[in-house]
């Protein structure tokens, strides 16, 4: 069995992939196939035992569509391995501009035969209401002969792909956009072919005084000025994969056998050492062994601000070194960095469907059949009523009109895009931000959630021990006390240890030779320093153990989940340092931005009841349930949607597996590149809980989003084709010219596509 996803060329609209996956569905092999407008491409999954994609692509191009045919590694610059990651994302593109090149080309043919023919229909119509003096017969003469071959013109020239979709739909009935518009125009413009040749001798049969070369020429002209400017509009949406791709560094500064070697990233194997120098681009995900810098990681994470570097520190692919050169391991290359699973991931996104598409799709699948019953019923409702009180040639010149008019106005593009587009543009958005969206579904849920569960360690709090406090006891300054304190600890592996000598890192305080060093199992450490023998562990093992006062205080602030060390020298007490797991800058101001929301927040934790209580009350979080295993949170989560909840867990994306996947959404808190960003329906990267607010914000503004264009999608048709098939005309004489209708058709698509870019100016 394979999935894939192609590039279908000639796919303009929503009924376009209806025919589509109507027509691969019969096909012998294929299981499922997904067919999205908004992206023009179909996922297919097929045996590969009974059926191929060029079997597939020849099914369908009869009905005037195909797969494009898969891109080669050295077709896109990539490496074979990076082929395989984004194969499908951005082959697509040249053609894409080629295409609106050629639409651009025909509109500017186009656009002045438009404008002389609604100069021509202007000063009919005022004409008709005394503004203007009748046209003079030479200028009359003038139009009567230019107007049919302007029209010729536009119609077999510009034209073409509607009289190719009539076509198809005669010849294989298959009906899509192209067809209404071709079958429109064209009766138009036969009727007015028939008047201008036969002239008088139709006068008992039709209105020989109209002619809609006009209509024509104009209609045509809207339609694929409205295309045009759909297309343009539609590129810009995908822009977030095209930023994407361009991160990828083409070269990477390799040593191999001692030298300075540079070579293309395709070549670049795990273990090779790489320099990077100042504002150069990392190549691949790498952990660094020698030197220091700033690297901005604002593209793949959202981050404004460089992030300092050094040795031990992980760096990821396509991000900019902005100062200092420095020497990495390459530890991902090719198809496993980051930065290809985050374009593959927002790819897919991008791609998938919403539960809300469903009922566009729905409609959009009888839409085209629909309208054209409805076009030619009114045609017949006008011939059928109003030739008695008309006259059977103005009644078949309105119901042509009518005709005509619900052709052309009758929109599928607009509903059909009126939710991919709008998840194109918040999937890559998010992307931008470092929030990592898996499907439109996903998407879709979040902006419904009520209650956000969270785990303490790794996403209310940092996940590391931190010295937090110094309490200094003795007549040496804060330094000083440091300097010991990680002198000793560096010989110790625990992770408090780490915590001491990070902290006496960060600030460049250097660290003493210590001699006659011991472990002392269950107390702490002693060992010499500048000949004084010292102690740092646990307070119970000094000797003269503070009382009263101090030790109470002490047992509050274990209380709080701190964890303090004592640094000793000769049975007399130094100073009292505090380890805890510090909570995260940004934590308190994300719970209220969620309780702004209205989400309640819920902590779920393994440690003790003091310690998560203390942290909860610090970052203002509703409930707190502690001293739980991975179980209990699952069932936690089970009994908070029993009471009707929409349920999102954000937890670290390992331990609190069965949770993220019970919850209506589970959102991952990745760290680096430590973490498979796949674990989640959401991943947050570098784990920053601010970015889960920004992820709930863009899910509502997406759905607003995707809701007003469907609004405005169904509102046109629902007024449009009543008013263009004459409804209205026996009650307050309205009948919509085709000429407003084509306008009408081509404002639809484009105002959805619009509604859905103006996404990309919304601050989250």
């Amino acid at each position: 069995m394979a999935t894939q996803t192609y590039p279908v060329r000639g796919m303009h609209c929503a009924s376009c992939a209806s025919i589509i996956e109507k027509s691969l569905r019969k096909e012998e092999g294929v299981h499922a196939i997904e067919v999205n407008p908004g992206t023009e491409t179909a996922k297919i999954s097929y045996d590969e035992a009974k059926t191929n994609p060029h079997r597939l692509s020849k099914k369908i191009e009869p009905l005037g569509y195909s797969l494009a045919a898969q891109p080669s590694a050295a077709d896109m610059g990539m490496s074979e391995s990076e082929h395989a990651a984004h194969l499908g994302l951005a082959e697509s593109k040249g053609e894409k501009l080629a295409e609106l090149s050629s639409m651009r080309g025909q509109l500017f043919s186009a656009a002045p035969l438009a404008a002389v023919s609604v100069f021509a229909m202007a000063w009919d119509i005022l004409a008709q209401f005394g503004v203007l003096p009748e046209m003079p017969p030479a200028v009359q003469g003038f139009f009567d002969f230019a107007l049919p071959l302007m029209a010729t013109y536009v119609i077999v020239v510009v034209g073409k792909p509607y009289l190719v979709g009539l076509y198809r739909f005669l010849r294989h009935g298959a009906a899509n956009m192209d067809t209404l518009v071709g079958l429109g125009t064209l009766a138009a413009y036969l009727y007015s072919l028939a008047v201008s040749i036969f002239g008088g001798s139709l006068r008992a049969f039709i209105n020989v005084d109209a002619t809609y070369y006009d209509v024509t020429i104009i209609v045509i002209t809207f339609i694929t000025l409205g295309k045009y400017l759909e297309a343009r509009a539609k590129i810009k949406t995908g822009d977030a994969i095209e930023k994407l791709l361009t991160l990828q560094a083409k070269t990477a500064l390799v040593i191999r056998d001692g030298k300075e070697t540079e070579l293309p990233v395709a070549e670049v194997v795990h273990g090779d050492l790489i320099i990077v120098k100042p504002a150069g681009k990392i190549p691949v995900d790498g952990v660094i062994t020698d030197g220091s810098s700033y690297v901005d990681e604002s593209m793949v994470t959202g981050e404004p601000m460089p992030i300092r570097k050094a040795a031990g520190d992980s760096v990821v692919a396509g991000t900019l070194n902005t100062s200092g050169s420095f020497t990495f391991k390459a530890t991902k290359v090719g198809a496993e960095t980051m930065l290809a699973h985050i374009i593959r991931m927002v790819a897919e996104a991008q791609g998938s469907r919403a539960p809300i598409q469903a009922l566009a799709d729905k409609i959009s699948s009888i839409f085209v059949p629909a309208v054209l019953v409805i076009a030619f019923l009114s045609l017949g409702l006008w011939l059928l009523i109003g030739a008695g009180p008309l006259g059977f040639a103005q009644a078949l010149s309105f119901g042509l009109v009518s005709f005509v008019g619900v052709l052309v106005i009758a929109c599928p593009c607009a509903l059909g895009l009126a939710t991919p587009t709008a998840i194109i543009v918040g999937v890559g958005k998010g992307a931008k931000e470092g929030i990592l969206i898996k499907d439109a579904a996903t998407l879709e849920k979040l902006h419904k959630v009520g209650v956000v569960v969270v785990d303490k360690t790794g996403t209310i709090t940092r996940g590391k021990p931190e010295l937090t406090s110094i309490r200094n006891l003795s007549d040496k300054s804060d330094d000083e006390i440091v300097a010991v304190l990680a002198s000793l600890e560096n010989k110790s592996e625990h992770p408090i240890a780490h915590a001491i000598t990070e902290y006496a890192k960060e600030r460049y305080i250097a660290v003493l030779p210590v001699e006659q060093f011991e472990m002392l199992k269950g107390k702490g450490i002693s060992g010499r320093v500048n000949g004084i023998k010292y102690f740092a562990g646990n307070p119970r093992a000094v000797a003269g153990e503070q009382r009263g006062s101090e030790a109470s205080t002490l047992e509050n602030e274990t209380k709080e989940g701190k964890t303090p060390v004592v640094l000793a020298a000769e049975g007399k007490v130094l100073a009292v340092v505090m380890i805890a797991d510090a909570v995260k800058p940004d934590a308190v101001k994300a719970v209220r931005d969620l309780h702004a929301l209205g989400i309640k927040v819920v902590m779920l934790t393994g440690d003790d009841a003091n310690t998560a209580g203390y942290i909860a009350r610090q970052v203002g979080i509703d409930d707190v349930v502690a001293e739980v295993l991975p179980e209990d949170k699952l069932n936690k989560i089970k009994e908070l949607q029993a009471q009707g909840e929409i349920v999102a867990m954000a937890g670290d994306g390992v331990n609190d597996a069965p949770a993220l996947a019970q919850a209506d959404v589970g959102i991952a808190m990745a760290t680096g590149t430590d973490v498979a960003i796949e674990s989640a329906g959401i991943t947050l990267l570098h784990g920053d809980i601010s970015k889960l607010v920004k992820a709930i914000r863009l899910s509502k503004l997406t759905m607003r989003g995707i809701k007003q264009n469907l609004f405005w999608a169904f509102a046109y048709n629902i007024i449009g084709i009543p008013l263009a098939s004459g409804l209205f005309y026996p009650v307050f004489g309205w009948l919509l010219s085709p000429v407003f209708a084509g306008a009408a058709m081509a404002l639809s698509s484009v105002s959805v596509v619009g509604n859905s870019l103006r996404l990309k100016t919304k601050t989250i």
